[in-house]
C-alpha cells in the first residue's frame, strides 16, 4: 500500500479531518503507520461508523473496506481524468505546504500544472454591487496580462467576475471548489468553469469525487485559496462575510493582502475598509499589487533590454514618458489608447523594469532610459 492510499483510507474515516490526519503523521511519521496505530483514545471520539471501519482494517489491512475504497476512488478519478496529489508528491504546490494543515490529498480536474503559476486570489461578496463587479473583473484582466494565474472560489459575485476577468485578459484561472471537482457549485457557473478548463485552467478540491456542496467546506475551501496564492485582494465584502475569513487566513498565512476602499456608505465597503485598518494594503491600481508581488517574481536586474523589437503600442508610451511624469488620463490622451489596454501595458512595461508609478503617475526607470535609445533606432514592430 502507498502513501497515497494510506492517506485516502485515513481521511475516510469519518470524523478524521486534516488536522487530526496531521497530528496522526506528525506522530506516527506516516500516513500508514497512522492508519495501522490509531490510539484508542482519538478512536473512542470519532462516530461509530468510523470505529468499526477502523476495527475491520486493523484485522483485514490491504482487504479492508477503508483501502478497497482508497483504490477505487483512485481509479475513478483516472478515468474521468482527475489528477490526485498528495502531500508526499513532490509536484505538491510548494506555497501550499507552508501553511498550517495543508490538504493531504488534492483532486485536480484540468491542467495541473496551473498550480505552480505565480497565484494572486480575487475574492469579494456573492451580492456585489456593479463597481464591485466591475473592478473585480478589471483587476483580474490587467493582473492576467500581467502573468498571475488568478485563484478564486467559483462562487456566484466577485469570484465569477474574477474568473471571467482573467479569461478576458487571456490568463489563467483556477477554481477551488467547496464541493468535490464533478459537483459543480453553483451551477449557474457550470459553462463558467468549462470555460476555466478549456483556457488551461483548473478545478481543485480536498474533497472526494461526488461530494455536495456543504456549508462546513467553505472555510477549508478558503484557506486553499489563499494558501496557494502568493497574495489575496478583496474587492467587496460585509464585515461578516466568507471573503473576509479568506483575506484573514492570508494574514495568518504570512500572505499579501490587498483591499479596495470604498464609499463609507456602502455596507459591501466595510469588510475592506476593517480589513486595511487591521494591515491589509489598501490599493487603487492593479499596478499597485503586479509592483509589490512582482518583485518576487522578477529574475536578478540587468542593465539589458527586452530582446523584442517595440510595437506602435510601446513606442508611443515612451515618447510620453520621456516627457517626465504622466498621469494615467494624461497618459491615454498622449497615446490615443483606452484606459484599459493601456494599462495592461503600463504593467507589462513595470514588470520588465522600464518604468515605475510614483504618486500622481508614471516616469521611466533608467533601464526605461535606455530602452527609450532602442525604440528610437529600432524600426516598429506591426
Amino acid at each position: 500500500m502507498d502513501g497515497l492510499t494510506a492517506c485516502m483510507a485515513l481521511l475516510r474515516l469519518e470524523g478524521i479531518g486534516p488536522s487530526r490526519y496531521w497530528r496522526l503523521v506528525e506522530h506516527f511519521g506516516n500516513p500508514l503507520a497512522a492508519l495501522r496505530q490509531v490510539p484508542s483514545a482519538l478512536l473512542d471520539t470519532l462516530p461509530v461508523r468510523a470505529q468499526s471501519q477502523w476495527r475491520e482494517f486493523s484485522r483485514l489491512d490491504a482487504r479492508s473496506a477503508l483501502v478497497a475504497w482508497a483504490e477505487e476512488e483512485r481509479e475513478r478519478c483516472a478515468d474521468s481524468g482527475v489528477q490526485l496529489l498528495w502531500h508526499g508528491d513532490p509536484g505538491y504546490p510548494a506555497l501550499l505546504t507552508e501553511i498550517s494543515r495543508p490538504p493531504p490529498v488534492l483532486y485536480i480536474r484540468g491542467a495541473h500544472r496551473a498550480l505552480g503559476l505565480p497565484q494572486i486570489a480575487i475574492v469579494g461578496a456573492r451580492r456585489a454591487t456593479t463597481t464591485g463587479l466591475d473592478n473585480a473583473c478589471a483587476f483580474a484582466a490587467e493582473l492576467a496580462r500581467a502573468g498571475f494565474a488568478i485563484t478564486s472560489g467559483l462562487a456566484l459575485g466577485v469570484d465569477a467576475a474574477a474568473h471571467r476577468g482573467a479569461l478576458r485578459g487571456g490568463g489563467t484561472t483556477l477554481a477551488v471548489l467547496g464541493s468535490g471537482v464533478d459537483r459543480i457549485y453553483p451551477r449557474h457557473n457550470r459553462s463558467l468553469a468549462e470555460d476555466i478548463l478549456v483556457n488551461g485552467g483548473a478545478l481543485i478540491s480536498e474533497l472526494p469525487l461526488g461530494s455536495n456542496a456543504e456549508a462546513k467546506n467553505f472555510p477549508r475551501r478558503n484557506r486553499i485559496i489563499s494558501g496557494l496564492s502568493m497574495g489575496v485582494l478583496l474587492t467587496e465584502a460585509a464585515l461578516h462575510s466568507g471573503s473576509l475569513i479568506t483575506a484573514r487566513l492570508a494574514l495568518e498565512q504570512n500572505r499579501e493582502v490587498f483591499a479596495i476602499p470604498g464609499s463609507i456608505h456602502n455596507p459591501m465597503a466595510r469588510g475592506c475598509h476593517q480589513l486595511i485598518k487591521t494591515g491589509a494594503t489598501l490599493v487603487e491600481t492593479s499596478a499597485e499589487i503586479a509592483t509589490q508581488l512582482g518583485g518576487l517574481l522578477a529574475e536578478p536586474a540587468t542593465e539589458t533590454v527586452p530582446e523584442a523589437l517595440p510595437d506602435r503600442r510601446q513606442q508611443a508610451l515612451v515618447d510620453a514618458l520621456t516627457g517626465g511624469l504622466r498621469s494615467i488620463e494624461q497618459l491615454a490622451l498622449d497615446t490615443g489608447q483606452n484606459p484599459g489596454e493601456l494599462m495592461g501595458l503600463l504593467l507589462q512595461m513595470e514588470l520588465d523594469g522600464l518604468l515605475e508609478p510614483l504618486p500622481g503617475g508614471y516616469q521611466l526607470t533608467a533601464r526605461g532610459a535606455t530602452y527609450c535609445h532602442l525604440v528610437a533606432s529600432t524600426p516598429m514592430a506591426e
